[in-house]
């Protein structure tokens, strides 16, 4: 009983010092940027493709200072020209934020976005557009050779860029947000881009249809294990002739 009760103890100040540490960075984030109150919910969005392919759009969310990830959400990209960085932020941005306009979901205190100039004004204009201009917004562009702590914050009014240096925990909040905004998007960019090359090269195999291409990809475990597969191993999957076991042996390497 005495080692429970003093193991609480210890977890109720360990809890304290965190959450005098996160309202101490949140007070530190309302000062840096200026704002009337701390942010409590604050969104982040990030963007990635592959020279434009598979182009995927995060948005994460922090909330009193914790990562909500249930509320995270990604966004697939389409209908823009490949690698418009701008266009995609927009999209991403409209489907958020116009739902919330419309009353669905919450809306932030901070909008946080990774990138620069063209990205804060691609974002800004949104936000018009959908009557949410009033909620605070900043960029966070990447320093001199991506160097940590060397991050500028970007305004959407145009003042003046604000590097607020390694030591801020202003700052510390930001880049972990922003890191982890870059880390959702890249996940599912990968997922994304991996599930479309894996079709993509079936699919170029006149006689494999969809039918086709599921079996094979049962039977192998996916694209590697039909890769690797000899013709014999291919003509036991149902729907599967000698000869097109051939061929897909052959377009395969």
């Amino acid at each position: 009983m005495e080692m429970a009760e003093k193991n609480a103890h210890l977890a109720i100040q360990a809890r304290a010092r965190d959450t005098g540490r996160i309202e101490q960075r949140l007070e530190a984030l309302r000062e840096a940027l200026g704002m009337d109150e701390a942010p409590q919910r604050i969104e982040c969005f990030d963007i990635s493709h592959t020279m434009g392919e598979a182009t995927v759009a995060s948005c994460v969310v922090c909330e009193a200072g914790a990562m909500k990830r249930a509320e995270y959400r990604r966004y697939n990209i389409t209908g823009i020209t490949p690698g418009d960085d701008f266009a995609a932020m927009r999209q991403a941005l409209e489907r958020r934020y116009g739902k919330v306009a419309a009353g669905e979901g919450v809306c932030p205190d901070l909008i946080l976005i990774d990138g620069g100039k063209g990205q804060v004004s691609a974002a800004r204009a949104i936000l018009a557009e959908v009557g949410l201009e009033a909620v605070a917004m900043v960029g966070v562009a990447k320093g001199e050779g991506r160097k940590a702590g060397l991050e500028t914050l970007i305004f959407p009014d145009g003042r003046e860029g604000l590097v607020l240096g390694g030591e801020s925990a202003a700052l510390h909040l930001i880049v972990e947000i922003r890191d982890e905004a870059h880390r959702f998007a890249i996940t599912g960019h990968r997922a994304k881009r991996g599930k479309a090359r894996v079709g993509s090269k079936l699919e170029d195999i006149p006689g494999v249809g969809p039918s086709r291409r599921r079996n094979l990809l049962a039977a192998f475990g996916g694209l590697d294990g039909v890769r690797e597969a000899t013709v014999e191993d291919l003509c036991r999957v149902e729907g599967v002739s000698r000869k097109l076991a051939e061929q897909i042996h052959a377009a395969l390497r």
